[in-house]
């Protein structure tokens, strides 16, 4: 049974957005019983744990004599050796394996730079400046994201793990009211949260918050 590590207390506040959310729902889509290690922020900058991630974050990856760091990585190996996250034709298997580095690397960094700045840098006097410049790198992805998806449900045919991983950077944005402007976009994401092995990891890592918030 593999195990991955995740935050004992999660700066998020249950809403699963960590990136451990990307792999408890890779492995309850597949169908694939798992542990979970708990860990401390100073937990993560110890040896242990910077052993299996150099960069001290989580999620970590551990399933007999392999360690793997990075969801991306993580939500790959998960879909390449169960069924149901990657398609069996040749082409579309690389076209889903496309669209999770599309999430990582296109879509997510305006994100998550937007959502730094709204969390971290309200008080410092160039926000308000900076904030619209921000908002619209997102929009130009939105936007290209939206003409991409039309009125399909999944990006590339049935949902896959390119889906996963898009609909994990996205919901960054619950918050934003940037989803808002695209319908299409935000119904994607629901379509997403929707799924039953979404509500099953989410609930997973929700109870993780709440038992932290009454300790």
């Amino acid at each position: 049974m593999p195990t991955i590590t995740a935050f004992e207390n999660s700066p998020d506040r249950g809403r699963g957005q960590a990136r451990d959310m990307r792999v408890r729902w890779a492995l309850e889509e597949v169908g694939q019983p798992y542990d979970v290690r708990l860990l401390s922020f100073a937990a993560m900058k110890q040896p242990a744990h910077l052993a299996l991630h150099p960069f001290g974050q989580i999620p970590t990856y551990e399933d007999d004599d392999l360690a793997l760091f990075e969801s991306g990585a993580i939500v790959l190996h998960i879909a390449e050796r169960h069924d149901g996250l990657l398609p069996k034709d040749a082409n579309a298997r690389v076209r889903a394996i496309a669209w999770i580095f599309a999430a990582l690397s296109t879509v997510e960094p305006p994100i998550v730079e937007l959502s730094m700045a709204m969390m971290l840098e309200r008080d410092r006097s160039w926000y308000a400046e900076r904030l619209p410049s921000l908002q619209e790198h997102v929009r130009i992805r939105l936007d290209e994201l939206s003409r991409r998806l039309g009125k399909a449900d999944w990006l590339d045919g049935a949902f896959s793990a390119g889906d996963l991983m898009m609909v994990t950077v996205l919901r960054r944005l619950n918050t934003s009211g940037l989803l808002d402007e695209f319908p299409d976009i935000a119904a994607y994401v629901a379509r997403g949260e929707a799924r039953p092995a979404f509500r099953r990891a989410f609930e997973a890592q929700l109870a993780v918050f709440n038992a932290a918030s009454r300790s």
